[in-house]
């Protein structure tokens, strides 16, 4: 799967805006005074949370970001009205600023903005501290306004609800955005759903679901619940976020589930905010939603491995991709290639590359490709396409079309990415993606071997590996003629 160009995805975000603020330190003894462990704290961070982490999810991912909110204010002249945002809001405005998102956050007199803070220690929770008060009976009239000056200007409308108030008439702001044919996307919360009738698409976790819902019997109850409810609500599309079970689609189509793809989870804060941003971005990109939900799919699995409100870059996301997607595995074109290559050598591993036609796979390619991955931390295989298959072996060759070919490749355990070339030899593409160790089976020289003169100027090593004897492809093919 090919990463979109994120950068011509513009999305504007409307919600529940909220700092996050972090105080870590050493844990060495018990409170005299209470039962508890005293942390001394040596380091503080503030972060944007809720609706502006959401957007600086979407900013990580090269997307053109909006985001309006509610903020706390003071009157600073009584006879203007004139209001000033507190100090979290301006510490949330300056670190939106330096996340090239473009925030305009509506102060409200006499409230504070939301904050969140957490202690930790040793890279876990021990208490968080919420400061806040409802915007639910504030006048939304001013929000609504800002959305209206910026709709019109976005491909796509995010209202991340987190029940702090600010959306508590999300028909307003969803009714704007049909006026101007832009998509909805909400991620819920409470109770009653019916507030975001209408909306193209909505990402409820299992708990906020159940609530609404009811507790299902089994997966195909599931389906009939997800699909009764989008059905009541008029939703283009329902996305159910699952945890450990992955997520599950239902819209007009038919069901589609995206298996989990974490290895570790570390932290679970914030992942509902990276779903929907990345959702928003791939939408805003042109990206069809089912390969936008296997985009959000691969972030979510990124995330939760980090500690707090954390978003997941186009590299990382990209790597997850390539990693494991679809039947396609692994498999990149030149391109992606070069860049995934430059990104794994900067961490520090070593890469191997070698190519061949590997028509029929066989004992003697899989032995070959082992001892070749053998030398490095990942190994790439460049296969050779159809037509320089066909110059290569004469008609009749090849036998599994390069698609096929590079699938089974793929497949391997020893095998990290896959790449096609036309030419006769695979010398450009070497000299492009400047691997650390070229490898070779066969009966040659090193300066007979494509590619690698540029790979020893460029400080790397040529090496010659030798093909288990006594098989091959040809010798398959002859074979089974033989024995017609």
């Amino acid at each position: 799967m090919t990463l979109p160009d994120f950068n011509t995805a513009r999305i504007l975000i409307v919600g529940d805006v909220m700092l996050d603020r972090y105080f870590s330190g050493a844990t060495q003894r018990i409170s005299p005074e209470a039962p508890v462990p005293v942390v001394k704290v040596n380091n503080s961070e503030d972060r944007p949370g809720g609706a502006a982490n959401v957007a600086i999810n979407a900013a990580a991912l090269g997307a053109q970001v909006q985001l309006i909110g509610l903020c706390g204010g003071h009157i600073i002249n009584p006879e203007t009205d004139n209001v000033k945002v507190d100090e979290a809001a301006t510490i949330l405005t300056t670190a939106l600023q330096a996340h090239d998102v473009a925030s305009h956050l509506v102060p409200v007199p006499g409230m504070e903005t939301i904050t969140k803070l957490r202690v930790i220690s040793r890279n876990q929770q021990l208490l968080r501290l919420d400061f806040e008060e409802s915007f639910a009976k504030v006048d939304k009239s001013p929000l609504l306004a800002t959305v209206a000056a910026h709709i019109a200007q976005v491909d796509v409308l995010v209202l991340s609800d987190y029940a702090k108030g600010t959306l508590s008439d999300p028909q307003a702001l969803i009714a704007l955005a049909k006026e101007y044919d832009v998509p909805v996307v909400i991620d819920p919360k409470g109770t009653d759903f019916s507030a975001y009738q209408g909306a193209t698409l909505i990402t409820p976790n299992m708990s906020e679901f159940a609530v609404v819902s009811g507790e299902h019997e089994s997966e195909t109850h599931l389906a009939q619940l997800a699909q009764a409810l989008r059905h009541e609500l008029k939703l283009e599309a329902l996305l159910l976020t699952r945890s450990e079970e992955g997520m599950s689609l239902f819209s007009d189509g038919p069901d589609y589930h995206l298996p989990a793809k974490a290895k570790e989870v570390y932290d679970v804060t914030g992942a509902g905010d990276t779903v929907v941003a990345v959702l928003a971005s791939a939408i805003g990109a042109n990206v069809p939603l089912h390969d936008a939900c296997v985009m959000a799919n691969h972030a979510a699995s990124i995330v939760v491995g980090k500690l707090g409100t954390s978003s997941v870059t186009p590299t990382e996301l990209a790597l997850s991709l390539h990693a494991k997607a679809h039947d396609d595995v692994g498999v990149m074109n030149a391109q992606q290639l070069t860049y995934t290559v430059r990104l794994l050598q900067s961490q520090g591993q070593t890469i191997v590359m070698t190519n061949g036609c590997f028509d029929i796979l066989h004992a003697g390619h899989v032995s070959y490709l082992q001892a070749a991955a053998a030398l490095g931390d990942r190994l790439i295989v460049a296969v050779n396409d159809d037509d320089s298959v066909t110059r290569l072996k004469g008609p009749g060759r090849p036998v599994n079309n390069v698609s096929r070919r590079m699938a089974v490749i793929a497949g391997l355990a020893a095998v990290d990415f896959v790449v096609p070339f036309s030419t006769d030899t695979p010398q450009e593409l070497i000299a492009t993606v400047l691997p650390d160790v070229l490898v070779k089976g066969g009966d040659y020289t090193i300066d007979e071997i494509a590619g690698g003169a540029e790979v020893l100027a460029n400080g790397g090593e040529v090496k010659i590996m030798h093909f288990e004897e006594g098989v091959s492809t040809t010798a398959i093919i002859k074979q089974i003629v033989d024995n017609q």
